[in-house]
């Protein structure tokens, strides 16, 4: 049974959004997603100093399985990359919500965070999947 953590934000195409105490928002893929992909085998991550927009395609995880498009849950600029999944990619396997982390964006508005699903709502739309 996949996990939501109830202080996080999702977005419809399975990322997580948690705002940390400096504003800045840590991104990764959902319990939901990575079960659902496999085995994680490669992650193709973001520039640092990309500038992104909300819902735009950010990164490319692959697994055993398939290659799926990560997208931006906010609108801002990245500002750091997790360097340790080059050679642990697995670790988003095991640690979706923790050392699992793609990148951390600084936002351009903080009310984009307002617009992401709860973890009921997003519970909701993965029991629909």
């Amino acid at each position: 049974m996949a996990e939501f953590p109830e202080e996080l934000k999702y977005a419809s195409t399975h990322e997580w959004a948690r705002q940390d105490d400096s504003g800045l928002v840590v991104v990764g893929i959902s319990d939901h997603a990575q079960d659902a992909l496999g085995d994680i085998v490669f992650l193709e991550l973001p520039e640092p100093d990309m500038e992104v927009n909300q819902g735009m395609e950010v990164a490319v995880v692959e697994s055993v399985k398939a290659a799926s498009d990560i997208y931006a849950p906010i609108s801002g600029v990245i500002v750091a990359v997790n360097k340790a999944l080059e050679d642990t990619p697995e670790m988003v396997n095991e640690s979706p919500y923790d050392d699992g982390w793609l990148f951390k964006i600084q936002p351009n508005d903080e009310d984009d965070m307002n617009q992401l699903l709860t973890a009921d709502e997003y519970a909701d739309l993965c029991s629909d999947d």
